[in-house]
């Protein structure tokens, strides 16, 4: 791959994979972090990357070796790790609350609070289940990228995707919420 190649690859992919950084840890500044430690890494291998091959998948799969190589770090040192949320990372960046439009604030209100109850569902499903949803929904990628991505046949990422929305579903139904 060369020079064009990589940063015509970065305008195109750079704002998935980065999106997907930031939904991974959690927080805005971890996330901005693992994206250049994703992107570095990329620069030093750019040589031998194949542009025709999927380079989205195999830069997604650094980062999520990069992060949990980094989860592991933190956990050696604080005995636990401490994620943030993304609602956090929303606060930070101004960008929590709905549009206005025809909305009583009863809705908006409603809506947000549904909308936290999901995102705080998807965090607290175990990595396994929470990384192939975020890759399919953040990342915009297919099955077959996400099970190359992480290393699994596709089967196995069909059936976490499954199981990780059965869980969902019990645990906004448990919540009270039915759609």
């Amino acid at each position: 791959m060369n020079k064009d190649e990589f940063e015509q690859f970065v305008l195109g992919n750079g704002k998935d994979i980065l999106r997907f950084c930031v939904m991974t840890t959690g927080n805005h500044d971890s996330g901005n972090e693992l994206y250049q430690d994703t992107m570095l890494k990329l620069l030093e291998k750019q040589g031998k990357l194949d542009a025709r091959q999927n380079v989205k998948s195999y830069a997604l799969s650094i980062s999520i070796l990069l992060w949990r190589n980094k989860k592991k770090k933190y956990a050696v040192r604080k005995h636990r790790v401490s994620i943030g949320s993304l609602e956090a990372y929303e606060e930070e960046n101004g960008e929590i609350g709905l549009e206005c439009g025809e909305k009583t604030p009863e809705e908006q209100i409603l809506e947000q609070n549904e909308i936290e109850a999901v995102r705080a569902a998807v965090a607290a499903l175990p990595e396994k289940y929470r990384v192939p949803l975020y890759l399919q929904y953040s990342a915009n990628m297919k099955m077959e990228e996400i099970a190359g991505c992480l290393h699994i046949p596709i089967s196995t990422v069909k059936t976490r995707i499954r199981k990780a929305k059965s869980l969902l579903k019990q645990e906004l139904e448990a919540l009270g919420y039915d759609r």
